[in-house]
């Protein structure tokens, strides 16, 4: 880990949100670091074109996942210049059909070795449940930009199979599932659950405790991505489709 003033490590949390969900995390994860000791800034791509939440189309909900399963481009504005010099970035973004969203896949071409050359490049990923093509994608993008990509962080959707799909692609369509008599009962709110949210920070906090105790970036990422497959798996596996909330 690098030297900073004072012995304070910096993060730098550079992420795309288009319903929320990834953005409750990041907010989450930066206010764990934070009051852990960490400098954090966040950088929030934002398309130049607006993205709309929700579609309120079935024939554009449809249009969007061909274009996005092709890995369509989405132009962004120039991201703002990073005020300091991180010690770990933090790439936060949904996935898209099965890959990384429009507005990032364009950041990493134009902007990727300008923000993350030779940096430690931590992905975060948020997503229905299909995520491992996007982290497969995203660790040899990071790889052309000369980053060293880490571990990813993976936050799915709680709800269960099949229901999680249906509801996913209802809600960006426009229509509100979890009040429909058919699917309420297996798919009651979009998104990922409070307590997903509240574990965010607390990873957040887990990663600050590791940097100020010295570990080497790597392996406090490592050790913080085995912990969030960890109480993943055991979240779906214990946790009923109710009461949910987004993520």
């Amino acid at each position: 880990m690098k030297e900073k003033p004072g012995g304070i490590a910096a993060v730098t949390i550079i992420y795309y949100s288009f319903s929320a969900q990834t953005a409750s995390l990041v907010k989450a994860m930066a206010h764990g670091l934070e009051t852990g000791g960490i400098r954090v800034e966040k950088i929030r791509l934002v398309p130049r074109q607006i993205l709309r939440f929700p579609l309120r189309s079935i024939l554009r909900t449809f249009r969007m996942m061909l274009t996005t399963f092709l890995r369509r481009r989405i132009t962004i504005a120039a991201p703002k210049e990073m005020r300091q010099n991180p010690d770990l970035i933090i790439l936060a973004g949904p996935t898209w059909s099965y890959n990384p969203s429009g507005p990032v896949l364009y950041f990493l071409d134009r902007y990727g070795r300008q923000y993350l050359g030779g940096m430690a490049v931590l992905p975060l990923i948020s997503c229905r449940g299909y995520w491992r093509l996007h982290a497969a994608g995203l660790k040899r993008m990071l790889r052309r930009c000369a980053a060293e990509p880490l571990t990813p962080l993976v936050f799915t959707h709680p709800n269960p199979e099949p229901w999680r799909t249906i509801g996913v692609f209802l809600k960006i369509a426009g229509r509100t599932p979890e009040k429909s008599p058919l699917l309420k009962r297996h798919y009651s709110r979009f998104g990922h659950s409070h307590e997903q949210i509240i574990r965010a920070e607390e990873y957040g906090r887990v990663l600050a405790r590791s940097l100020a105790a010295g570990t080497e970036i790597k392996a406090a990422c490592g050790e913080l991505a085995a912990l969030v497959k960890v109480e993943r798996d055991r979240f779906h596996q214990n946790s009923p489709p109710k009461g949910q909330t987004t993520g």
